[in-house]
Formats: C-alpha cells, sequence, structure tokens
C-alpha cells in the first residue's frame, strides 16, 4: 500500500515536470524564432506575422537573423546604446547566441533609426551598404509606412548580402537593369528594322523637286553677340536627417557595423 502511493507521488512528480519543461521550451523557442520586437506597438498583428514570415524566410537562405526593434522608451539611452544592449541581452543569432545578426532600430522617443550588422552581416553589410539601406527605408519612414520600411530593410539586406564584400551593390544592380533596358532596345530596332524592310521603298527625297542650277542661298550671316556663365551653389540633401556614425561594439564586446539617422 505504501509502495503503491509512493508510485503514485513518484509519477505525479514526473509528470509535472514533463508539463513545465514542455512549457518553458516552447516559450524559450518562441522568443529564439521571434525576430520583430514592436515595443512601439507600430504594428498590427497581421503585419507582425507578415514580418515574422519574411525574416524567417530570407534568413535562413543567409543564415542571418533579420530584427526589426522599434520603442517608445529608450531608457535614457541613444538608440545605438538601447540596441546594443538589446542585442547583448536577448543573444540574438541565426544558430548561436550573439550570432549573425541584421538589426533595424526605430526610436519613436527621438524620432532616429540606427542600422546594425553583426559578424557575417556586419562583413556582408558594411557601414556603407547600411547607409544605402537606410537612405531607402528613411521616406517610408517619415511617412509612417513602418511595415513598408521594415520590409525593404530585410529584403534589401537580404539582396547585398548576396553580393561579395567590398563591391557597391547598387553599381550591380544599376549594370543589371542597364543589360536588361539595353537588350529592350536592340530588340525594338531589329523589329523596327524589319518592319520597315516589309514596305516598299521611298523614291522621293529632299532633292526631288530642287533645281540644283537655279536654286541658292541668297544671303547668310552668323552673328556672335556675347556669352554669359552664371554659377549657383547646388544644395544638400538632407531629407533623411543626419547620418552616419558608423557601427560600435556593445557592452558585452561584439563589433558591430552601423549607420545612423534621423526621419
Amino acid at each position: 500500500m505504501i509502495r503503491q502511493r509512493a508510485f503514485k507521488v513518484l509519477f505525479s512528480f514526473i509528470a509535472i515536470l514533463l508539463i513545465y519543461s514542455t512549457f518553458f521550451s516552447n516559450v524559450f523557442a518562441a522568443e529564439a524564432n521571434q525576430k520583430i520586437y514592436d515595443y512601439a506597438d507600430l504594428l498590427t498583428a497581421g503585419e507582425e506575422a507578415e514580418l515574422e514570415q519574411l525574416a524567417n524566410t530570407y534568413g535562413e537562405e543567409r543564415q542571418t537573423d533579420f530584427i526589426i526593434l522599434t520603442t517608445n522608451d529608450t531608457e535614457g539611452k541613444n538608440v545605438v546604446e538601447f540596441m546594443q544592449d538589446f542585442y547583448d541581452e536577448k543573444a540574438l543569432g541565426y544558430d548561436k547566441p550573439h550570432g549573425n545578426t541584421a538589426i533595424l532600430t526605430v526610436d519613436m522617443e527621438h524620432r532616429e533609426i540606427y542600422l546594425a550588422g553583426f559578424y557575417k552581416a556586419k562583413t556582408y553589410l558594411d557601414d556603407s551598404r547600411l547607409d544605402l539601406i537606410r537612405d531607402k527605408i528613411t521616406p517610408a519612414l517619415s511617412n509612417g509606412d513602418y511595415v513598408g520600411a521594415a520590409s525593404t530593410f530585410i529584403e534589401t539586406s537580404y539582396e547585398y548580402m548576396g553580393i561579395r564584400p567590398g563591391v557597391n551593390p547598387e553599381n550591380i544592380l544599376f549594370k543589371l537593369w542597364f543589360q536588361i533596358l539595353l537588350s529592350l532596345v536592340i530588340a525594338g530596332v531589329v523589329i523596327s528594322v524589319m518592319v520597315f524592310n516589309t514596305g516598299g521603298k521611298v523614291t522621293v527625297n529632299d532633292r526631288t523637286y530642287i533645281d540644283p542650277n537655279n536654286s541658292k542661298v541668297v544671303n547668310q550671316r552668323d552673328t556672335y553677340i556675347r556669352t554669359s556663365v552664371s554659377k549657383r551653389k547646388k544644395p544638400s540633401n538632407n531629407s533623411g536627417g543626419g547620418g552616419g556614425s558608423g557601427g560600435g561594439i556593445t557592452r558585452g564586446g561584439h563589433s558591430h557595423s552601423g549607420s545612423r539617422g534621423s526621419f
């Protein structure tokens, strides 16, 4: 009787342990898979789910976590320090704590953004490439299109990480589009020539109705008056607010690239 009671108590204890371990493992797994941390409530539940799926899809191919972080309260820190502490505390990374990560931080308190790349993302998304991405998403942020800015950040980061480091990705993309456009122009010219040749040839030209023996220019005069040159300073483009700042090192010792600006 005593043995049966002891067995029941032990069985109940093991069952409780299994339930708790399953619960906490699911919680930790959910946190590990989380890519969107919208503390500022800028996104709807549907938009968050859409961005989560986008980040997971592209992150799998690049073996990098693409993180979106928003806040209304930086706890007295600037946007860079806030992002750094977040990375240290959350131990973000694709396949290990503090691993390959690209983060877009949106600070609504000070209307600033900061883009950062850790480890593999630091190599492929250096300061200059992050500046390019920041220029792309700043207009959307200024217009309140937060889901559009986040999507562009993820998609463009994914594209740039497919281009070897040290190469300006905009030049590569421009050459690709130029080649496509040139091919279309050549094809259009070829088709136009084929269509033109299918019809009869024109036998009338500018000399058909002109008698060269009796036609001539009566008078010709070219008078030079003066030349004037005016100079005007080209205005700088400050639509994206202050920028630059580059990368840094977190309190935990993790180096990263970076680009900072206002919106």
